[in-house]
């Protein structure tokens, strides 16, 4: 996909992990710490948390945990309110809370509620320094130690991330080269269908280097952290997922292995991997009984490189139990699980039979936070204080005042050592480094522990030595990089191209790319049979035809008798114009909402489209229409550009079925500002996020009739822009004012153009779509 890559800061980062081999480093590299499930081998820790006498603070609010290394802290959290709210990381230094930068972004057209940002954390390459991120509208960035950005995705804009209102957002996890991430996605072609899906980027240069979708249909969004391990000779990770199951995949190339479906609505608490041969999971909704499960892993092989094997739950499970969490994670000590229910307890349950062992009552509720295991204890935040604000309701994220427990855990009953009340509600997860623990909070980052650091004895498993990595064996298959890309008319891109074992493991990079030889490869599943609008040249780059028309597709790499495959778009920039006409509606709906009735696909190449629009006949013009039979889909946006466009205005022709009393939403995206109409309400509106910027003026219009809208974002020298958008009635002379005219103090830069559709009910058309440059 398109990036955003300082060329420079890419070659700073490769030798900064070059001269950082030399020895291995120490730290707190990813949220769940160094041992994957949420315990440290420090020593020297507090025993004594005291909110009012802390080591430091520092006024950086947020729901995250913090990772640590070469002495400075890395964070997510949040500044401002309303528009100008932002998000992203911060870095402190360890000993005086000094903040040494920090990179936020302005949230977008996300559907985050009652301020749930920072909900994921940073994450550490052990190898270079670097830091990733991914932000809540789906901001994804890999960071020098000091910084600077190596590149950025938008994820929203690039792959069609969603959103969702609890604004649980997944960390990211470094495995040797690669940063993988997750989150559900609604892209193109056979990525089309939303689904929770893994990513796999090259940490230096952020080029793809795979997808995988191991879960089923998602019910909800899932933050579970994958947990990384070897399984029969493969590079693996656990996760649960969006869809209620448990699944592991091929860390090195995205292949799904195995799906243990174990719920019936999406699962955000992290598994534990006890013993190399049992899974822990445990998951549960606010409305929905729940359960601890342990899991034995099954020795599969899939039968193809997309579908996991679907495993029986009955078939490997080994024990369950009542206990119960929505979102709040359990850590392994040993053969001890400890975890946070949803109703409060601290339980202790054995990890060999499930076995409830004790419980300990801190609160009322939990959400996020997970306790922490080190030095002998475990720190234990809680969402509300029970004596403090146990009224306090999930609506006022930002209020209340959590608490901090450090205990003693015993074979039979638990000891509280200390207690502390924090100025916040607890969200994020304590960490544990150099003698102290961190916890950031609604509010505050705090920080316990001596002036003097201690002498850390800390073990990092992060990233798993070369030499514990199996030797290859021989090569099977291609592996591209990028296996994703988005190129403009005439922009050329060269492939890293490796062979691969039947285990995923590298034999060696193809070194001469003028051996490896690329044809056009349409899947033979493919619903529109389509190609990219690219060739090959001499010197094996692909380059995109000068033709502006729009186009996507893939190809087939073949080398030593191997192959191996990538897909792209060319996307031509400014002008945009579609109406359709070309589309030809030789599909068939079948679903239970209406008959029969023709349609097409939209355009390939737009992102989030297939699914939530068709493109049909409305009135003898062929239309963009969305759909209504999936509830999940109700509300849609499409993006049909790149996300660096700025400075353009979008228009098109919209209408909405139904009556006076019941219409819909439609609308229009410019540079991450949304410009609708809204039926019932009868007025337009411009919004990105709908908490933070939502401001209405009266508009009168009818349903079953056409109108045109357009919008445009003027940004000035000084950063700040006006959002204008006008609507009217189609045929009618346009007016010569702007119907709405929003003034924004820190306005976006850039933004891809896009479409929205909201329909509960009544369906919305949209047609004769242009983008113009200003």
């Amino acid at each position: 996909m398109r990036l955003k890559i300082p060329v420079l800061l890419s070659l700073f980062g490769f030798f900064l992990g070059q001269s950082n081999l030399e020895a291995a480093p120490t730290g707190w590299f990813s949220w769940r710490g160094p041992n994957q499930n949420g315990t440290s081998s420090e020593k020297n820790l507090p025993t004594t948390l005291d909110a009012s006498h802390p080591l430091w603070t520092a006024d950086f609010p947020g729901q995250s945990t913090a990772v640590a290394y070469n002495g400075r802290i890395y964070i997510m959290g949040y500044l401002g309110t309303g528009p100008d709210l932002s998000e992203g990381v911060a870095c402190f230094d360890a000993n005086t809370g000094q903040k040494l930068w920090q990179k936020l972004y302005i949230d977008f057209l996300s559907d985050t509620i009652y301020t749930r940002y920072s909900t994921s954390s940073p994450t550490i390459d052990p190898e270079t320094g670097n830091v990733y991120i991914q932000d809540t509208q789906g901001i994804f960035t890999g960071f020098t130690p000091d910084g600077k950005v190596l590149w950025e995705h938008s994820l929203m804009e690039e792959y069609g991330r969603l959103t969702f209102p609890n604004g649980r957002t997944a960390s990211p996890v470094v495995d040797k080269d690669l940063v993988i991430t997750r989150g559900i996605t609604a892209n193109w072609g056979a990525q089309g269908p939303a689904a929770d899906r893994f990513y796999a980027f090259d940490k230096v240069t952020g080029q793809a280097v795979w997808a995988s979708t191991p879960g089923g249909r998602p019910k909800d969004n899932s933050y579970s952290h994958p947990v990384l391990a070897w399984l029969d000779g493969k590079r693996v990770f656990y996760s649960a997922t969006g869809d209620g199951s448990v699944v592991c995949a091929n860390a090195r190339t995205g292949q799904p292995i195995f799906q243990i479906p174990i719920f019936k609505a999406g699962i955000n608490a992290s598994v534990l991997l006890h013993k190399d041969d049992e899974l822990i999971a445990i998951y549960g909704t606010p409305y929905e009984p729940g359960q601890m499960v342990g899991l034995k892993i099954p020795h599969v092989t899939p039968t193809n490189a997309t579908d996991p094997v679907i495993v029986p739950r009955a078939q490997v499970e080994l024990w369950d139990n009542e206990v119960r969490t929505s979102a709040s994670s359990p850590i392994l000590v040993g053969d001890r699980v400890y975890v946070t229910s949803e109703v409060g307890y601290l339980d202790a349950v054995d990890a060999l039979t499930g076995k409830r062992l004790w419980k300990l009552k801190l609160g009322i509720e939990q959400r996020n936070s997970c306790p922490l295991f080190a030095d002998g204890k475990i720190y234990a935040p809680i969402l509300n204080d029970p004596g403090v604000s146990a009224a306090v309701g999930e609506e006022s994220a930002e209020g209340g005042h959590g608490a901090l427990y450090v205990i003693e855990p015993g074979d039979s009953e638990p000891k509280i050592l200390s207690h502390t009340v924090l100025d916040g509600r607890c969200y994020g997860t304590p960490t544990a480094y150099n003698g102290r623990i961190y916890m950031q909070t609604t509010k505050k980052l705090y920080c316990f522990g001596s002036a003097t650091p201690a002498s850390a004895s800390f073990e990092t498993a992060d990233a798993a030595p070369d030499d514990k990595w199996p030797a290859p064996g021989p090569a099977k298959s291609l592996q591209i990089e990028p296996s994703e890309l988005l190129l403009q008319p005439g922009e050329k891109v060269s492939f890293r191209v490796r062979e691969l074992d039947a285990n995923g493991l590298t034999v060696k990079e193809i070194s001469d790319p003028k051996s490896v030889q690329w044809a056009s490869f349409i899947p033979p599943t493919a619903k529109v049979k389509a190609k990219m609008n690219a060739a090959f040249d001499a010197d094996g780059q692909l380059v995109a035809a000068a033709d502006k028309s729009p186009s996507a597709g893939a190809f087939e790499a073949q080398a030593d008798g191997l192959k191996g495959y990538m897909r792209g778009r060319v996307l031509p920039g400014l002008p945009i114009r579609q109406d359709f006409e070309a589309s030809v509606l030789t599909e068939m709906t079948t679903n239970n909402v209406e008959p029969p009735t023709p349609f097409a696909y939209p355009p390939l190449p737009w992102i989030g489209a297939r699914f939530k629009f068709d493109v049909r006949d409305k009135d003898g013009n062929k239309s963009l229409v969305k759909t209504i039979d999936n509830p999940f889909f109700q509300r849609a946006m499409v993006f049909m550009g790149t996300p660096d466009l700025k400075n353009y205005t979008i228009e098109a022709d919209v209408m909405s079925d139904g009556n006076k009393r019941n219409m819909s939403t439609v609308g229009v995206i410019n540079q991450r500002y949304r410009v609708t109409l809204k039926g019932n309400e009868q007025v337009l509106e411009t919004t990105s996020n709908e908490e933070l910027l939502r401001v209405s003026v009266p508009f009168h219009w009818l349903p079953n009739e056409w109108y045109h809208l357009k919008a445009r974002v003027d940004v000035a020298a000084d950063g700040s822009g006006v959002v204008r958008g006008k609507a009217w009635k189609k045929g009618d002379p346009e007016p010569a004012a702007w119907t709405s005219e929003v003034p924004i103090a820190h306005a976006n830069l850039t933004g891809c153009p896009g479409l929205f559709g909201f329909s509960p009910q009544k369906r919305v058309y949209i047609d004769n779509v242009a983008v113009t440059a200003n």
